[in-house]
C-alpha cells in the first residue's frame, strides 16, 4: 500500500475514533521494533491501534499477522516505558474499507 493510501486510512481511522469518544494521543510512533499507527485513550484505557485497509474486510484483516502483532506489542512496551506509564492498555485494529470501518478491540496473538 502506498504511503498516501496509508495516510488516508489512518486519517479515516482517527476520525472514527474521535467520533466514538477517543482522544488521539499520538500517530506513527516508531521504535526499533516497528510502528504503532495510532495511540488513543478512552475511559482511562490506552489503545495501541494498527490500521489496515483494503477493498474488502477479509483482505485487510489477513494482513494482521502474528509477526505484525508481535512488533506492535514490543513497540507498545517501548512506548509505555519511554513515557513511564502505568495504565491499562490494549491492542486494537481498525479495518478501513471503502464501505465501512470496523474497530476490533483487544486483539491477541
Amino acid at each position: 500500500m502506498s504511503r498516501a493510501k496509508g495516510n488516508y486510512a489512518e486519517d479515516r481511522a482517527c476520525e472514527f475514533l474521535l467520533n466514538n469518544g477517543f482522544m488521539v494521543v499520538e500517530r506513527n510512533f516508531y521504535s526499533r521494533f516497528g510502528e504503532i499507527d495510532i495511540i488513543a485513550i478512552k475511559d482511562k484505557v490506552l489503545h495501541f491501534v494498527e490500521v489496515k485497509s483494503a477493498i474488502e474486510y477479509e483482505l485487510a484483516v489477513q494482513n494482521i499477522t502474528k509477526s505484525k502483532l508481535s512488533k506492535l506489542i514490543k513497540t507498545g512496551d517501548v512506548y509505555l516505558k519511554k513515557n513511564a506509564l502505568n495504565v491499562d492498555y490494549m491492542y486494537d485494529a481498525i479495518i478501513v474499507t471503502p464501505q465501512k470501518i470496523w474497530h476490533l478491540e483487544n486483539i491477541t496473538i
